[in-house]
């Protein structure tokens, strides 16, 4: 017995998170559904991306490439401002693409602005042009404003260096006109849009009307995300594909930094607290004289619901540290990208090794929402069977480090009664229990450990641990030197795998990726 109601999984995100009112969602799925050639999806959804990118881009923090300590003031903008102006002249040749024949209105109107010789007339006619009733409107106001931009960005570009306050002068520009439209705006953080984002795996579909409705918001938002980052990803492929478009990819890599940095966000500190509350509503929604017929249903949901809560955790650490380590670490800064004979090569590589990540945090949610189901094929098997096995080999090692480490501290810690009292000698325990929950605990369930129970239990036994009371670290500290022991013949039992036998593991990377873990923790 569950106490889960039947509901539709995702419908609410798709619908309401752009924020369109009523009559004017179903005056965009009507224009949308008008629109007359197959490439329509892709299209709307390259240019909705654009647009998102000039937001995103403006913020240095989302920029591939190693951090500059540079400041903005001594910084000259000039190759982000080219990248921008590409992707500006693509915005506009995908907003003439979804206008098709009223393109011409745009250039009749350019033609009387010209010729118009009266104010009052020039004045009605730019008021016109600002009229945002329909789809079609929205765009031509996208075209308009989106052809001075571009003229002022040719402008700006002709004057050598690019000063910082010109440059975000210019970005926060496009960035409002964008905000101000009605039908065009994809500014907001995490937004959806039923024409773009459709899931069309059965098995995630079957996973998601799986999950329980406590967790329905916080799971739903995690698909889509992955989903949506995915396309991110095919999207720089296709730039990359080319070198007039590869400067474009930057902006694109930046929304994808953007929506990824919300959703760990969003993981880290507002799921478990949204599944919670649902799980309360829910709660009161029992009658009190069923309440006892229903505590063992109810304590079986609670246990799905923290070993979810514990996944996403997970899922959000691993997003956050390899999307930072991929794209700082294998692609050079947008100064640097224009004399990079390599930055195609260099883009394919890191929109590979993101894809993996995506696949792996999509593979993982699908195993916890539904474990004896099969997971869902996303890539072909022999890769996917290589990635997994690469990232798992990594993973042991890294927690094996972090073992080490507090092994090494607990035999340090002060043992005299009087002295255990300091809570700054134990701050590492706690470290230790966040690094567990982010690595560690996916570890001990996708082993088969043996001694599972027990080693969770004496680090549940640290969790409130007495600080007068050493016997709970000595007993955490045994479970531990048993389970590193393990890790290490783990470690050499996943190197054997046929698909890793002729991979070597490679121990720099993996500590390049402790170290960012650990830097960002």
């Amino acid at each position: 017995m569950s106490v889960t109601p039947r509901r539709d999984v995702y419908a609410n995100l798709l619908r309401d998170t752009r924020g369109l009112r009523r009559e004017q969602a179903r005056s965009r799925d009507g224009w949308y559904e008008a629109l007359p050639w197959d490439r329509k999806e892709a299209s709307l959804f390259e240019l909705e991306m654009l647009l998102k990118g000039f937001a995103c881009f403006g913020n240095a923090r989302n920029h591939p490439g190693p951090p500059s300590t540079e400041t903005p003031i001594g910084h000259d903008f000039h190759a982000e401002l080219l990248m921008a102006r590409d992707a500006l002249a693509q915005a506009i040749v995908r907003v003439r693409e979804l206008l098709g024949e009223r393109e011409k209105a745009y250039v009749f109107s350019r033609y009387l602005e010209s010729v118009v010789p009266a104010d009052a007339l020039r004045s009605r006619l730019v008021k016109e042009q600002l009229n945002q009733d329909t789809p079609d409107e929205s765009l031509f106001v996208l075209r308009n404003t989106f052809g001075s931009f571009l003229e002022m960005a040719d402008g700006m570009l002709r004057l050598g260096r690019v000063s910082h306050r010109h440059y975000f002068a210019l970005l926060g520009t496009v960035t409002r006109e964008i905000s101000r439209n009605t039908y065009f705006n994809p500014l907001v953080a995490l937004e959806f849009r039923p024409e773009l984002d459709r899931i069309r795996h059965a098995e995630v579909l079957e996973a998601l009307h799986g999950a329980h409705d406590a967790a329905h918001r916080s799971v739903a938002l995690t698909y889509l995300t992955l989903f949506r980052a995915l396309r991110y990803l095919d999207l720089v492929d296709e730039y990359a594909s080319a070198p007039a478009s590869m400067g474009r990819s930057y902006l694109i890599l930046a929304v994808l930094r953007s929506d990824l940095r919300a959703l760990t966000r969003f993981l880290g500190a507002g799921a478990g607290a949204s599944m919670a509350d649902g799980f309360e509503r829910l709660l009161l929604k029992v009658p009190a004289a069923a309440v006892g017929e229903m505590e063992n249903a109810l304590a079986a949901d609670a246990g799905r619901l923290v070993s979810l809560r514990s996944t996403l955790e997970g899922l959000a650490n691993v997003l956050r540290v390899e999307v930072r380590q991929v794209l700082e670490r294998e692609l050079p800064r947008a100064r640097d990208a224009a004399d990079d004979p390599e930055l195609g090569t260099r883009l394919v590589l890191a929109t590979a090794a993101l894809r993996g990540t995506l696949h792996h945090a999509l593979r993982q949610l699908t195993m916890e929402l539904r474990p004896s189901d099969a997971t869902p094929l996303l890539a072909s098997p022999g890769d996917a069977e290589r990635m997994a096995s690469e990232r798992l080999r990594r993973d042991i090692w890294m927690f094996a480090q972090i073992l080490r480490a507090f092994l090494a501290k607990a035999r340090a810690a002060p043992s005299e009664g009087d002295r255990w009292s300091a809570s700054g000698s134990f701050h590492f325990v706690k470290e230790f229990l966040d690094h567990f929950r982010a690595i560690g605990y996916q570890l001990v369930r996708a082993s088969d450990y043996t001694r599972m129970s027990d080693f969770l239990a004496a680090l549940d036994g640290l969790r409130d641990v007495d600080l007068l009371e050493p016997r709970r670290l000595e007993a955490a500290v045994a479970e531990c030197e048993a389970f590193r022991t393990f890790l290490e013949t783990l470690f050499r039992e996943v190197g054997q795998r046929k698909e890793l036998r002729a991979s070597p593991f490679a121990r720099h990377a993996a500590a390049d990726t402790l170290r960012i873990y650990l830097g960002a923790a």
